[in-house]
């Protein structure tokens, strides 16, 4: 066996399968043998795995065992020569393993092999490449001085910012989401240590790896998509808490203890100091629009007090109690209300602001009468300030919203543009997707995916592109694994780049739309929205029904029956279906092959008596799906009323 293949996964199903398809298209030259170590998914994975690639290696965890353990329960059964650790948020390129073994066996000073990654955006991800984090090297990265001095050979050596990252290096440090690994070599340093549950194990193999007198390289001749799930964690306290505490149990383990407590102390002090920034930046976010209304409210205040002086009474009239406590307290009754009201809430809407000032103006009108006397002034400045509330707050929402940058916080109705790079037929499957997942997304067209003349049908071909996206305001670019290989897929990613579009991918027979740069990121995975007959909800709903149609069939029966075909089989089905040993609609038959279907009670009618033809058992195994996928209590009755005459069945 050349290759043993090691995933470990955690509730990210559609990225697995897109990973498997990429995987085995990878994997047709060589020996290879694929594991997958399921971590307690909840997410329907393992299943998937089952049905979808049986060949594949499946061990299924009753717990989350983390990253280390699950890894060493396939590195324990594998026989392949090289064993690679691969993460389920990436693709690899049909020729990837090919050319990294290649590598491998060319160098047999090589211990383990690193590859360049992209993120879904086309960006380079720099922890493709990285060396070890000393005291020092940690310094440098916590405290900015390696973004700052990004390829200084001394400042930027977390990430080797030194090192082209289009040309092979020797590297300290690989990354967990791409390891190949010389089976011989792990036999030797031991396999992933468990003491670490996530994170920082890539770093102690890897140094291993260098210790026992092998090297490391980072390989330029491919590239992968990783997807990065932690990337959205990675602004978190618990992130940062779990990955430096990684760190910590390298430092202790790997370093004398006067480097140890040294690390250890720029460990503790990088999380105090990325705690204070996340909090100080979500306090930030939170406050920004609240504080800008604030200014703006208090901005008029300073202007239509001297107004209102020199118009009805004398300058300085007010005293300064008036500014100092009284506008303040106005303006913190006005922003209440506009938080109550809903207005800053996403997106932003005109007439929950205007809600939202009326019943802060509500509210200082009763202050103004319930407050001491010291605190009492003009009614008519309340309503000045009401008036300006209303011009400004609105005016201000106004120019925003006629902004591009700020125009997503106030847009309900925006649809994404998006273009396919498909054939026609798929181009079709794939708009169908996108009804399905429910996502505002507007289809502009598709591009060819060849470089041959384009056809009427499309907008362009590959050598099009650019212009396509100029042309048509394209968000979004969404590519088809069926029609374009992994490779090119990643070669139009990085020469697309610099654009501010999106990208997503569309695996072959999958239910599912993936990207972008983030597996966390919100709106970079279109799922088909399933109303699945497991629900509970569903479930209810579908008893419901029985029970209710049972009584009114019950009451109705002497009329009902002469109606029905067999009136006695009716008649017994009613009292079945009230004591819930069937109901009115299930299944059309019972196969073995319906074992894969959710169990529900066996059913009078079907979705099958809605068409008046013979069927064969596949059809109506794939009519059985739809149903089970995409349940409603209107489809069951509309079956009712469609095959009424066969209620006595």
């Amino acid at each position: 066996m050349k290759l043993s293949i090691v995933i470990v996964n955690y509730n990210v199903r559609y990225f697995l399968e897109q990973c498997l398809h990429a995987v085995q298209k990878a994997c047709t030259s060589i020996e290879t043998e694929i594991f997958v170590v399921d971590n307690n998914s909840v997410d329907g994975s393992a299943h998937m795995v089952r049905e979808k690639f049986p060949t594949v290696h499946l061990i299924e965890n009753h717990g989350n065992k983390g990253f280390s353990k699950a890894n060493n329960q396939a590195i324990r059964q594998a026989k392949g020569d090289y064993i690679l650790l691969l993460n389920p948020d990436t693709l690899v390129e049909e020729d990837c393993f090919v050319k990294c073994l290649d590598f491998m066996d060319n160098h047999p000073e090589a211990g383990g092999l690193g590859v360049p990654m992209i993120d879904g955006k086309g960006r380079f991800l720099p922890e493709s490449k990285r060396g070890l984090p000393t005291p020092e090297v940690a310094f440098y990265k916590i405290f900015g001085l390696a973004r700052l001095f990004s390829h200084s050979p001394r400042f930027a050596r977390y990430h080797m910012g030194h090192l082209d990252k289009n040309q092979t290096h020797e590297v300290d440090v690989l990354a967990g989401a791409f390891m190949l690994l010389r089976h011989a070599v792990l036999e030797k340093t031991g396999l992933l240590d468990e003491d670490y549950f996530m994170y920082g194990e890539d770093i102690d193999l890897s140094y291993r790896i260098t210790q026992a007198g092998f090297k490391n390289y980072y390989f330029a001749g491919t590239t992968i998509i990783h997807y990065k799930g932690e990337s959205t964690k990675k602004g978190s306290i618990n992130y940062v808490k779990i990955f430096y505490q990684a760190m910590s149990i390298f430092a202790g383990k790997h370093f004398s203890k006067g480097r140890a407590g040294m690390f250890s102390f720029l460990i503790n002090l990088a999380i105090y100091f990325r705690a204070l920034l996340a909090l100080t930046s979500r306090f930030a976010k939170a406050i920004a629009f609240p504080a800008i209304d604030a200014l703006i409210l208090f901005s008029g205040f300073l202007w239509l007090l001297p107004y209102w002086e020199q118009h009805k009474y004398t300058p300085d009239y007010y005293p300064p109690a008036f500014l100092r406590i009284v506008v303040p307290i106005y303006i913190l009754i006005w922003l209440s209300a506009i938080g109550l009201s809903k207005a800053y809430a996403k997106p932003i809407q005109m007439k929950k602001l205007a809600k939202g000032i009326l019943w802060g103006s509500i509210g200082i009108l009763i202050f103004h009468s319930l407050a001491d006397e010291s605190l009492r002034f003009s009614r008519a400045l309340i309503l000045l300030g009401t008036v300006w509330a209303f011009l400004s707050l609105l005016s201000y929402r106004y120019l925003l919203r006629q902004s591009q940058s700020f125009k997503d916080l106030f847009d309900r109705k925006h649809k994404k543009r998006v273009m396919l790079v498909a054939s026609e037929e798929e181009a079709q499957r794939i708009s169908q997707l996108l009804k399905q997942s429910l996502s505002k997304i507007k289809v502009a067209g598709r591009i060819q995916p060849n470089r041959q003349p384009a056809t009427a049908m499309a907008l362009g071909n590959l050598d099009q592109i650019r212009e396509a996206i100029r042309i048509h305001n394209i968000e979004e670019l969404i590519f088809s694994a069926i029609d374009l290989p992994s490779q090119q897929i990643i070669n139009l990613m990085l020469e697309l780049s610099a654009t501010k579009v999106d990208f997503k991918i569309a695996p072959p027979q999958s239910h599912s739309i993936i990207g972008s740069s983030s597996i966390d990121t919100a709106g970079d995975l279109y799922v088909v929205h399933l109303n699945a007959i497991t629900k509970e909800h569903n479930q209810q709903n579908k008893r419901l029904l029985d029970f209710l149609l049972s009584l009114f069939f019950l009451c109705s029966y002497p009329i009902l029956c002469w109606t029905i075909k067999q009136k006695k089989g009716f008649f017994n089905n009613i009292w079945q279906v009230i004591g819930s040993s069937k109901s009115w609609v299930g299944y059309s038959c019972y196969s073995d092959i319906q074992q894969k279907l959710p169990k529900i009670k066996p059913g009078i009618l079907s979705p099958v008596d809605m068409l008046d033809e013979d069927l064969s058992e596949e059809k109506k195994q794939e009519i059985n799906m739809v149903y089970a996928k995409n349940y409603s209590i209107l489809q069951d009755v509309e079956i009712i009323v469609h095959a009424w005459k066969n209620l006595g069945r």
